[in-house]
Formats: C-alpha cells, sequence, structure tokens
C-alpha cells in the first residue's frame, strides 16, 4: 500500500509547550514581555546605528544586520507559539508549515555567518590596528553580508526543496511549538537517508566552520595580546570583543547544548528548552549586552532621548 504523500497533508498540529493549563497565562505573560523586549530592542539598535554617525563603522554594519535577524528569527516562531498558548487546538497549515521552517533556518544560518563576521572585523581591529580601515573597507563589509544573506538562502531552500519531497503518513502531530526540520523528518514514512545526509553536511558548513572560524580568531587574538602584556592592552581587549564573545557564548551554548547535554527528564524536553533558549531568550539579550557593555553605544543612546526630551518640550 503506497504511503500517503505529502500533497494530501492539509496541516499539522504542534504539541506547543509542555506547560500545565493553570501556569499558560503567565507563562504567556512572560514570553510576550520577551517578545515585545526582543523587538523594541533590536529596533532601537537599528536605530541608534542609522542615526549616530560615530556608530557608521563595520562593526556596527554587522550588529545592524545582526539586530533585524534577531527580530525576524524571533517573529518567525513566537508569535505562532503565544497564539497557540491562547487556543486548544494548535494547527499549522501544510504550506505554513513549511514556510516557517525555511525562515528559521535561513535566520538561524544567517546569525551564524554574521557572528563569525563580526569575529573577523575584531581579528581585524585588534591584529592588525594600522591596517583595520584599508581592510575593513566599505565593500568589504557589503560583500560578507551579502554572502552571508546567500549562503543562508541556499541552505534554507535546499532543505526546504527535500523535504517537500517527502511523504507523511496518518501521523501529522509535531512534538514542538514550531516546524523543526527535525521533528517533521521523524513524522516521514519514506526514505530520509538523503535529507539527513544534506543536514549533516550543512550543519557542517553553516555552523561548524563559522564556529571553528571564530575560534580562530580569537586564538589570533589571544596570542597577540599575550605577545605584550599589559593590563591596558587586556582592557582594550576585553571592551573590544567583550560583547562579541558573550553573543557567541549564547548561540553556540544554546546549539551545541542541543546535542551535547542528555534529556533534562521524562517531562522536560530538552530540545525544547534549547530552542526556547535560542528563539526567545538569545535574540532579547543581544542589545542588552551591547548596549550596556559599550561607550559609543551608550552615549547614542543618551543622545537620542536628549533629542527625544527636546522636541517633546
Amino acid at each position: 500500500m503506497r504511503p500517503e504523500n505529502h500533497s494530501s497533508v492539509s496541516h499539522f498540529l504542534l504539541r506547543g509547550l509542555p506547560i500545565r493549563p493553570e501556569h499558560q497565562g503567565m507563562f504567556f505573560v512572560l514570553f510576550l514581555g520577551m517578545y515585545l523586549t526582543t523587538v523594541l530592542g533590536n529596533l532601537l539598535l537599528i536605530l541608534l546605528i542609522r542615526l549616530d554617525a560615530r556608530l557608521h563603522t563595520p562593526m556596527y554594519f554587522f550588529l545592524s544586520h545582526l539586530a533585524f535577524s534577531d527580530v525576524s528569527f524571533s517573529s518567525v516562531t513566537v508569535p505562532k507559539m503565544l497564539m497557540d498558548m491562547q487556543t486548544k487546538y494548535k494547527s499549522i497549515p501544510y504550506a505554513g508549515c513549511i514556510s516557517q521552517m525555511y525562515f528559521f533556518i535561513f535566520f538561524t544560518d544567517l546569525d551564524s555567518f554574521l557572528i563569525t563576521s563580526m569575529a573577523y572585523d575584531r581579528y581585524v581591529a585588534i591584529c592588525h590596528p594600522l591596517h583595520y580601515t584599508t581592510i575593513m573597507r566599505e565593500e568589504l563589509c557589503a560583500l560578507l553580508v551579502a554572502v552571508s544573506w546567500i549562503l543562508s538562502c541556499v541552505s534554507s531552500l535546499t532543505h526546504t526543496l527535500l523535504l517537500t519531497q517527502v511523504s507523511f503518513c496518518a501521523a501529522n502531530t509535531i512534538p514542538h511549538f514550531f516546524c523543526d526540520l527535525g521533528a517533521l523528518l521523524k513524522l516521514s514514512c519514506s526514505d530520509i537517508f538523503l535529507n539527513e545526509l544534506v543536514m549533516f553536511t550543512v550543519g557542517v558548513v553553516v555552523i561548524t566552520l563559522p564556529f571553528i572560524c571564530i575560534l580562530v580568531s580569537y586564538g589570533y587574538i589571544g596570542v597577540n595580546i599575550l605577545r605584550v602584556p599589559s593590563t591596558k592592552g587586556i582592557c582594550k581587549a576585553l571592551s573590544t570583543c567583550g560583547s562579541h564573545l558573550s553573543v557567541v557564548s549564547l548561540y553556540y551554548g544554546a546549539i551545541f547544548g542541543q546535542y551535547l547535554l542528555p534529556t533534562l527528564s521524562s517531562f522536560i524536553d530538552k530540545d525544547i528548552i534549547v530552542a526556547l533558549m535560542y528563539t526567545v531568550v538569545t535574540p532579547m539579550l543581544n542589545p542588552f549586552i551591547y548596549s550596556f557593555r559599550n561607550r559609543d553605544m551608550k552615549e547614542a543612546l543618551g543622545k537620542l532621548f536628549r533629542r527625544a526630551t527636546f522636541f517633546s518640550h
């Protein structure tokens, strides 16, 4: 008997978050607040970088794209998750599910490439300060961002096209709060060897290789600092790289935690907790990390508030 083809699957059911009904209201308010903070914080970051001429540098150019990616990344999954918390029938159309998966992979990969570009920028700033403006010229920055967008598009499109060739059986309940590729493949009743092979190969290209590049960049930065050790040099390096290192730790810590940590318990789904970390928590914290740890950003924020206060009077 032939398996039911994907075209006959009109919708999927999302199991959602493992939260008791009596706690739904509390968590709804919590996640709504976190999502609004993510959107407002990252949009404010983009506005500051756009308005303040002192922030028209390669690092902030990459940061503005990262902030846009974080807003989009969080918006792909969180609004649907919040809506499902208020309804009993957590359904998503087949086309909507495929689209959500596409954009989730796209912005996950884009974050990875942008964070890597920022690591290269920090490497040039500390290891080749005299040639920084020559190396990190506007054309190179635009090229790095363009390549990041193109590679992310190719990656997500490859996964999406392969998934559309997969057949699904009667079971259409996804044990997650969004359309995760791994969860969707588990529902398939056809051969998914090619999908899994591409998942592994692309995962190495878009996650592992960028992470290695970041480690190499900071390795060179560390060697450069230790070559002429001084308190001033160490403080300068920390002020220059501290924010970026925090973002790297949050992003890759959540991703690698999904694969390295054992299942927490029988009633807490590790994958869901990790997914919440990099879809809700990390995008929300990024603006605060760059605002509170960065003098230029603080000054730009103060300038914007003074301007707003002046016009209000």
